[in-house]
């Protein structure tokens, strides 16, 4: 989570939550006014956009009134159709559901691209079965895809979907797949930062747009990184008091609360 709250995350927060939904692209100024509630200043929301346009991921354009700004890419929005699958995901898969497995093999004049593949694949939330051997929840699969597609690396891959049959039972096979002490700690870092805002939320009767959208847009700009670290197991492999189901709830309640509420101050003059 060590991207938690930097200026540029939070663009891509606000693009993600509000500013793919407009019709056009969103004018800096606007930019500006919609990442001061979250303590941004001007000059680092210019500097994050100009490094989110090197990377592909804002293009700039015009708005019908002439004003600079800037849009998402193709690319961009791909992302961000996929991690709304797994930021608003309505509950945990089953274990019944099964698995997707990526099997890499890159030849040795291209080591180079195994570091990316390993990066990659655990960015998506894959945990490690052996060497060269990934697994995740079947859900997974189609993001897998684009995102292998995406950055040229389907060659070296092939992706299977399946059970698993043996021969350690599953709750034991996946502590050893994924780091689920490390998981859980991310998720209790963010029920220590959000769950008493929420607690403050449920003592009010109002709900104040700029308020709402604020902490909206920080408590979405936590919790999007979680889905990725938790690939969202099924609840009969993980621990009894796993921190993730009461995070997600707080998550959901947030949204509930204060999404709606928050796209009027977003809403762009």
């Amino acid at each position: 989570m060590s991207e938690l709250h930097t200026p540029r995350s939070l663009i891509v927060t606000y693009y993600g939550a509000y500013g793919r939904r407009l019709d056009g692209p969103v004018p800096v100024s606007e930019l500006i006014r919609l990442l001061t509630p979250a303590g941004v200043d001007a000059p680092s929301v210019r500097s994050s956009v100009s490094r989110l346009k090197r990377r592909g991921l804002l293009r700039p354009e015009r708005t019908a009134h002439g004003a600079a700004g800037y849009a998402l890419s193709d690319d961009a929005r791909q992302l961000l159709d996929d991690g709304d699958r797994r930021v608003y995901a309505s509950g945990p898969p089953r274990a019944e559901d099964g698995w997707v497995l990526a099997v890499f093999s890159v030849p040795e004049s291209e080591r180079s691209k195994r570091h990316i593949l390993r990066s990659q694949l655990s960015r998506l939330g894959f945990g490690t079965v052996a060497p060269g051997v990934w697994i995740a929840p079947d859900r997974l699969h189609e993001e897998a895809r684009h995102t292998l597609e995406r950055l040229r690396l389907a060659p070296y891959v092939e992706l299977f979907r399946g059970r698993h049959v043996g021969f350690s039972p599953s709750a034991d096979a996946v502590a050893g797949w994924w780091d689920l002490a490390g998981i859980a700690k991310q998720h209790e870092e963010f029920l220590a930062r959000h769950e008493p805002v929420l607690r403050s939320w449920r003592g009010r009767t109002d709900t104040p747009a700029e308020e709402a959208y604020r902490d909206y847009l920080l408590a979405l700009d936590s919790w999007r990184h979680l889905p990725y670290a938790d690939p969202g197991l099924p609840p009969k492999l993980l621990p009894a008091d796993w921190p993730g189901t009461r995070s997600a709830e707080v998550f959901g309640e947030l949204h509930e609360r204060l999404y709606e509420a928050g796209a009027l101050f977003a809403a762009v003059s």
